[in-house]
């Protein structure tokens, strides 16, 4: 490409990531100045309205139709309707983060979020690790590391940044006031989270997200790569893993567990199976998306469905 087009490209690349991002935190701070019921009702309903209009939308129901073939369409159409929702929920919770994690241990059945597990979180925070917590992007996820600091069990997350700049630096810049510290997944994020281990710290990580250089493995019967950096680091330094999940539920609550210990696969050495682990990763969550269905991100491609489609085309031209 010419050096002054390519040059060109980037400036407007950029100036249309100012603009969505300008547009999103503008939106955002009007969702801040309601309650934050009405405010996260809001989300939900514009959501449900625009998702349907966007090319994600048949992806989400592509995904679905796959990963539920016993389902019919009209089950599909509704699934992916109400993740909309969901996923509405997800941009504005990130406003409300702070003050919807109300537990208080002294009454765990009056506020809108509900603990299980307290007595793992208890018990962790009392011993030394090395600990590795991993979960998926369901529910409210981002309430998990809020709910670990309320117990007083710190860990440091890795997280993807947004692909754009000026919504990524901000999530960064609002995350670590109340959730702990963030790594980025990039170069370097592998020896941070090493050291943190090997210091007998708390990691934390996603691991349903899509990765070009990964383990070969399976995800609701259809192939898929995964990362296999969780795994090669319990084995590494021989650190605990934890499964922990977050739910939204009726009437704006939520639960937040955190699970029994997961044993990962071990080879014939002793040594932790890092393809079978990968794949034990992947049916974990598949289990928790079974469950809920609408609180999954359909839309994501997570199985690399559109690069698949484009090869395929140029192939048959």
């Amino acid at each position: 490409m010419n050096p002054k087009v390519a040059k060109f490209a980037l400036r407007a690349q950029r100036w249309n990531d100012w603009l969505v991002a300008q547009v999103l935190f503008a939106l955002l701070r009007l969702v801040r100045r309601l309650p934050a019921r009405a405010g996260l009702a809001a989300a939900d309903r514009a959501a449900r309205l625009l998702g349907p209009l966007t090319d994600r939308h048949r992806l989400a129901k592509d995904n679905l139709a796959h990963a539920f073939p016993e389902k019919d369409a009209a089950w599909v159409e509704r699934t992916a309707r109400e993740n909309w929702g969901q996923m509405g929920r997800i941009a504005a919770e990130f406003v409300y983060l702070d003050d919807l994690f109300d537990f208080d241990p002294e009454r765990p059945g009056e506020g809108r979020v509900e603990v299980e597990g307290i007595e793992t979180f208890v018990e962790l925070r009392d011993r030394k690790g090395p600990f590795i917590f991993f979960t998926g992007h369901l529910g409210c996820f981002e309430l998990l590391p809020i709910g670990a600091a309320a117990f007083g069990l710190e860990f440091t997350a890795l997280f993807r940044q947004p692909n754009n700049r000026y919504i990524a630096k901000e999530v960064q810049s609002a995350r670590r006031t109340a959730s702990g510290h963030l790594v980025p997944s990039k170069a370097g994020a592998a020896w941070t989270l090493a050291g943190i281990l090997q210091r007998g710290g708390a990691v934390g990580m996603l691991v349903d997200q899509k990765f070009k250089k990964g383990v070969e493995t399976t995800f609701f019967g259809r192939p898929c790569m995964t990362n296999p950096l969780l795994p090669k680091l319990a084995r590494q330094f021989d650190a605990e893993v934890y499964p922990a999940r977050s739910i939204r539920l009726p009437n704006g609550r939520y639960r937040l567990e955190l699970q029994k210990r997961l044993d990962l696969p071990r080879n014939a050495a002793g040594e932790i199976d890092v393809a079978a682990s990968c794949q034990c990763l992947n049916d974990v969550v598949e289990g928790w998306v079974r469950e809920y269905p609408e609180q999954w991100m359909w839309f994501h491609d997570r199985w690399n469905a559109k690069s698949r489609a484009t090869k395929r085309k140029r192939n048959t031209r």
